[in-house]
């Protein structure tokens, strides 16, 4: 197996660290359909609307085909939310990378290449107005490729980002992450990161009760073997 490299980003990885991030993205969708499935108000809506169809109709076809509108429904909205969220990212500080992040030596994006491809990416920006006057970075857009996880990039990856905010002289790296994310919730909890709160982003996201989780790394008080 090829190693890989954690650089900074280029123009030319343009595609590639677009085409990660929305497959990234996209990946998420069935997890959000199986969680607003399971929602005690959509097993209620799936238990007294066929059956009152039935009742009141006498017909399984209009039962089976009001099924299947709510899971289709239940389907789009999951995926309109993280298309959404995409297209907010691709046209702000994705639009231009190098001009968001490479511009000054306060914030970074960088790229982990394997065997020619990219593979694994990370972004870091400072936090415009951070709570009690704390000089606080904010990592952005971890994703590691599907067929290379399991092969510590991802930590690499943050560990990237948390020298890179020591070497600036931030006292926090703060991040948020989707409550279905479940594989990157353990990953910065395993790494030292602490829940700070949750809120929900959209009136959607409350709706379906998917809240965005808080993470804060206090670096003057982080143990080096947490790294």
């Amino acid at each position: 197996m090829a190693p890989y490299h954690i650089r900074k980003y280029q123009d030319s990885d343009r595609k590639w660290v677009l085409g990660l991030f929305c497959r990234g993205m996209e990946e998420h969708i069935p997890a959000t359909f199986h969680h607003m499935l399971m929602l005690p108000g959509t097993l209620l809506l799936l238990l007294v609307v066929p059956l009152a169809l039935l009742l009141v109709y006498g017909s399984w076809l209009l039962v089976l085909m009001s099924s299947l509108t709510l899971f289709a429904f239940l389907w789009l909205l999951a995926k309109y939310t993280w298309k959404k969220h995409m297209a907010a990212c691709l046209r702000t500080d994705l639009a231009d990378i190098t001009k968001t992040y490479l511009s000054g030596c306060a914030s970074c994006f960088w790229v982990v290449e394997r065997g020619g491809q990219v593979v694994g990416i990370v972004g870091a920006l400072p936090v415009k107005k951070p709570l009690l006057q704390k000089k606080q970075l904010q990592l952005r857009h971890l994703c590691v490729a599907l067929e290379h996880r399991g092969e510590g990039i991802a930590k690499a990856l943050v560990r990237t980002v948390l020298q890179f905010a020591r070497d600036q002289g931030y006292s926090e790296v703060v991040l948020s992450t989707s409550m279905l994310q479940c594989a990157a919730l353990a990953l910065y909890q395993q790494m030292g990161f602490q829940k700070t709160g949750q809120s929900f982003f959209t009136r959607i996201s409350k709706l379906r009760d998917t809240p965005l989780i808080h993470f804060t790394y206090h670096l003057t008080s982080a143990q080096e073997g947490g790294l």
